[in-house]
């Protein structure tokens, strides 16, 4: 039994799955003809009240593109120090937009309303001009905590104060919705653009949804034709994208309940320094400092249980819909039997 804690994204799709993707009408996405993209983005529009949606390649290029199109080179991003955007995504704010960024210290990836307001540059020719707020949920480096939406609608109403966009790095978005009880029309409300991993605890072998007002859907699939993001018969993909919005968002409750028990194993041992707070599928924790965490993750491979470092001292686990309450139990097993 191989057991992946590396990520969520090592899922495969399920045989219903694979037979929805095996039986999808397809035509060429780039002339707007493949019906299964275009039924996948009104359906993905739809669920988060807006007007329309965009189906890219990776959650990498749907926040790029989102990017690029809400900033002018020379631009200044604020986001928290820690962002996929900012740490993840290869220096693509610099590389594709000409933006620079302002991160911020959070709380578990989480920038508050207050922080957005003093990061703000004033209107001075010496000053990047300030034209984005970028924040992600869940936030993957805080340990797939979630915002609070009223601390978003206050960043929603500072950004309206001052002219500025609000992007979504969406990734495990859905996880937050089903960990919080909120929905995607909330969301919807909120953000100028938001982006959706299908991926991750979807469970789709690609994509992701960029989701926004009509006008800036036009212009995004403008940028992702620049961006090499142009697909012919992607259907096959999109379909994946289809099954999952409608089977795979409840079933999340399940990852995460296997989340939290292997942190409870894990708060149990005296070489575990710390758990950061588990509110969804991913287990961030610290060692204490005379563990090495190579040592771990290299024992853990040898017990099946595949797992990565982040850190010199921490190691992230990650739950999906790939782990059975068979394999959780075997997890949590190995954890109370492990000493130094």
């Amino acid at each position: 039994m191989l057991i992946d804690l590396r990520s969520d994204t090592v899922t495969r799709p399920t045989p219903a799955m694979l037979d929805a993707m095996m039986k999808a009408p397809v035509g060429d996405d780039v002339f707007g003809e493949d019906p299964s993209v275009n039924r996948l983005e009104a359906l993905a529009a739809r669920l988060f009240g807006m007007e329309a949606a965009l189906y890219c390649p990776s959650g990498t290029m749907s926040n790029q593109i989102a990017i690029k199109c809400h900033t002018q080179p020379g631009d200044e991003v604020i986001c928290e120090k820690n962002a996929h955007v900012y740490i993840y995504e290869g220096g693509g704010i610099a590389f594709n937009s000409g933006a620079q960024v302002r991160a911020l210290e959070g709380d578990h990836g989480r920038i508050t309303a207050e922080q957005v307001s003093m990061a703000i540059n004033p209107d001075d020719v010496h000053r990047a001009r300030t034209s984005l707020v970028a924040l992600e949920n869940t936030c993957n480096r805080g340990g797939g905590s979630c915002y609070d939406m009223e601390e978003i609608k206050k960043i929603r109403q500072v950004c309206s104060d001052n002219q500025l966009k609000l992007h979504l790095d969406g990734a495990r978005l859905f996880n937050a919705l089903v960990a919080t009880g909120r929905t995607a029309a909330e969301f919807g409300s909120v953000f100028d653009s938001i982006s959706v991993c299908l991926n991750k605890g979807m469970g789709c072998p690609i994509g992701s949804i960029l989701i926004g007002p009509a006008a800036f859907i036009r212009k995004a699939g403008r940028v992702r034709k620049v961006f090499g993001g142009g697909m012919r018969q992607a259907g096959f993909m999109a379909a994946a994208g289809i099954y999952a919005l409608e089977n795979n968002i409840d079933r999340l409750a399940e990852d995460h309940r296997h989340a939290r028990r292997i942190a409870e194993a894990l708060e149990k041992k005296d070489f575990v320094h710390s758990v950061m707070p588990v509110e969804t599928n991913i287990i961030i924790f610290r060692t204490e400092a005379d563990m090495c965490t190579k040592e771990m993750v290299g024992y853990l491979k040898d017990q099946g249980v595949l797992a990565i470092p982040i850190s010199a001292n921490q190691i992230r686990f990650v739950t999906h819909l790939d782990i059975s309450s068979e394999m959780a139990d075997k997890v949590v097993d190995i954890i109370d039997k492990w000493s130094k």
